[in-house]
């Protein structure tokens, strides 16, 4: 599996986004207000990638968790994780990273189809919603790209030796 690139994640959100303007144009006066309930929803996926993230970084890297006042030489280095754990959160971190892309695409798409008419109540609330969930939907895509990120294997110190021995020309 090869890690999540950037540069895609991004073009998925911009055809999205058009896509869902385009579809939105003529389907809007059809469907019900948008629901408030996928912005928590997002970010609470987003804190639990994040902190998950946090804590195999740790633990791959093998670094003590250094709480306050206490003395860091006293706490044992964290017991190593199953390579297959490892392999499974980084599935996680990519299909969440690709599929919060989708959802923001779908509603930077809803947002952008409503600017014309946020003089109207209704319009202007699934606006707000779908500004809100987009940027709910980016903060899960960054947890997502560093929880993906943690579970990368480090480099072996003796092969970073190497790699800055050699030269680039």
């Amino acid at each position: 599996m090869k890690p999540s690139r950037p540069l895609f994640l991004i073009a998925l959100v911009v055809v999205i986004t058009v896509i869902t303007w385009a579809v939105m144009r003529s389907a809007y006066v059809s469907l019900p207000p948008l629901p408030w309930t996928a912005v928590p929803t997002l970010l609470l996926l987003a804190l639990g990638e994040g902190f998950t993230g946090w804590n195999v970084l740790r633990r791959i890297r093998r670094k003590p968790d250094r709480g306050r006042g206490q003395d860091p030489t006293r706490k044992p280095a964290p017991k190593p994780l199953d390579p297959m754990a490892v392999a499974r959160l980084a599935a996680l971190g990519k299909a969440s990273a690709h599929a919060a892309a989708v959802i923001a695409g779908v509603f930077a798409g809803f947002a952008a189809s409503l600017v014309a008419s946020l003089d109207k109540p209704t319009p202007r609330h699934d606006f707000f919603v779908s500004g809100g969930t987009f940027l709910a939907a980016a903060v899960l895509v960054a947890a997502a790209f560093f929880l993906e990120y943690a579970c990368r294997v480090p480099k072996d110190p003796d092969e970073e030796r190497r790699d800055h021995g050699v030269s680039r020309a």
